[in-house]
């Protein structure tokens, strides 16, 4: 680990692992208890859009080296040893073996499986719009070339996980698809799982039929679900907006008729999620609830 890798991590998560926990917070800024002192007023002061630091009862501040050189009274080479020994989960080194969708069974290990817990991942989830839904996630620890990492894992039919951080994609064990049965004759089918969980938080207001859920973890596995859909009597399909998500459309309009591509839900945005994400930020600004207009948009637009 290099100096401007260090300083890309979350440095609320740094201070969360020397056990240092903010009195007061929001999107914007987090303040501390001075963590190189004593005090009873927090004057330590976290910029979270920066990543940058300020201590106001020493005039003190900067980036994450500043802060461990002082805090450890060490050398920036032993900042590094230190962090190279610490599970940062807002840094995953993107190795050859980070680039696979799948990984050959011994080249990892999975050492933990719990709901998650872990800050950082919360917070992951949370920029995502789907803190909410953590019932169908994991947390996982996992061991790989010998080095520790984790992340938010969604499990597959195949007993495989989806593992995603905000600087991490990719798949522990086989490739598969994730389906959700509820014993319905109508199916809904995602590229991702965060799509999945994005439909999952405005599906009350579509006041839709009792379904069953595909999540594809790869739109390559579009040709693997053919036969299964034929047991289906209504088929929506919440794919991405671009040429992968068009060509998955027309493989299954070419096999069966019971389609219905949905994406004018979200035609000017990559995906559902994207366009969850974006629907929050501008929320505030118009006033109500965009997710409660869905229904309203996608009728008009239907007729």
């Amino acid at each position: 680990m290099n100096c401007k890798q260090f300083n890309s991590i979350l440095l609320d998560e740094v201070l969360l692992i020397l056990g240092h926990h903010p009195t007061k917070q929001n999107e914007k800024e987090a303040w501390f208890l001075n963590p190189f002192g004593t005090e009873t007023q927090a004057s330590f002061k976290l910029d979270k859009r920066l990543n940058l630091w300020f201590l106001h009862s020493e005039g003190i501040g900067g980036n994450n080296i500043n802060f461990m050189t002082k805090y450890l009274n060490a050398s920036v080479k032993e900042v590094l040893e230190w962090a190279e020994k610490q599970r940062f989960s807002s840094f995953q080194p993107q190795k050859d073996y980070h680039k696979k969708e799948e990984l050959p069974s011994n080249n990892y290990t999975i050492i933990e499986v719990k709901d998650i817990q872990h800050p950082a991942l919360l917070e992951y989830l949370k920029c995502r719009k789907v803190e909410n839904k953590i019932e169908f996630l994991k947390e996982i620890h996992y061991r790989v070339n010998d080095k520790n990492y984790f992340g938010i894992g969604f499990k597959n039919d195949s007993g495989g996980y989806e593992i995603r951080n905000k600087y991490s994609k990719i798949c522990l064990g086989k490739k598969d698809v994730s389906t959700v049965k509820n014993g319905s004759e109508n199916v809904k089918i995602f590229e991702g799982f965060f799509d999945f969980l994005s439909f999952k938080n405005i599906e009350k207001f579509l006041s839709d039929e009792k379904s069953d859920y595909i999540i594809l973890n790869s739109v390559s596995m579009v040709s693997k679900i053919k036969n299964s859909l034929e047991e289906y009597k209504n088929i929506k399909l919440y794919f991405d907006n671009d040429d992968s998500g068009n060509r998955a459309v027309k493989i299954l309009r070419n096999e069966l008729e019971n389609i219905e591509d949905v994406r004018i839900l979200y035609r000017d945005f990559k995906d559902l999620n994207d366009w969850l994400m974006s629907s929050a930020k501008l929320e505030e600004n118009l006033g109500g609830s965009l997710v409660q207009k869905v229904p309203k948009v996608y009728n008009k637009r239907r007729r």
